[in-house]
């Protein structure tokens, strides 16, 4: 994908979605660190019904640890790996409680080095909550950038630098929300649904599909 077919395609995702957002529900940043903390492996839909009934009851570090570890399992075990998010989770609020005054860090090393966090996950939160430029490439980012020839690269580490490099300033605060919702309602991984596809002008992808 060239320079000025990059700049159409965010150009024309811009236009449909001048504001997009994460579908993860949150209403803080702790809300939102939590929820993606919780999303690995599982799906927005899957989490969003889980703090719907946690966040009522436990929605900063101190309350998390309050519940107590049974007790935010018990909030969460519809979620997959949840054993291991719960524990990852205490620890994490244990991190924000004793080192960070209760509130969520603004940096990436801070963010790295609370348990559960990583690369993805801080950059969501950079991103999301503090408006930074970062792209957390999950698994519809990284086929889109491969697919379309957007930014191709053999691991989530490469397509995110290409991506970083290849993506307009103007669009870059966004842009992980638009190939997110493009890889998970159009660009889809078994059969990409290109007849409904509004960039299909500027993707690279061979073998692009006829039928609705």
């Amino acid at each position: 994908m060239t320079p000025p077919q990059i700049e159409a395609f965010f150009a024309t995702l811009q236009a449909a979605n001048p504001s997009p957002q994460t579908e993860l529900e949150y209403t803080s940043v702790f809300e939102l660190l939590t929820a993606v903390l919780l999303s690995a492996q599982a799906t927005d839909v899957g989490v969003n019904k889980a703090t719907r009934k946690l966040f009522p009851v436990a929605n900063t570090p101190q309350a998390i640890l309050d519940l107590g570890q049974e007790g935010l399992e018990s909030y969460i075990k519809t979620i997959g790996l949840y054993r291991s998010k719960a524990k990852h989770l205490m620890q994490t609020c244990r991190m924000l409680v004793e080192q960070h005054g209760g509130q969520v860090p603004g940096t990436r090393e801070a963010l790295e080095a609370l348990p559960g966090v990583g690369r993805k996950t801080a950059n969501v939160v950079l991103n999301v909550a503090f408006g930074e430029p970062t792209m957390a490439v999950d698994t519809h980012i990284f086929r889109v950038g491969n697919r379309t020839g957007l930014a191709p690269g053999k691991t989530p580490l490469a397509v995110e630098l290409q991506l970083m490099k290849r993506v307009p300033p103007a669009y870059a605060v966004d842009s992980h929300h638009w190939l997110i919702l493009h890889g998970r309602y159009v660009c889809q991984a078994r059969k990409p649904l290109c007849p409904r596809c509004a960039v299909i002008a500027y993707c690279d992808y061979k073998d692009k599909t006829t039928a609705p």
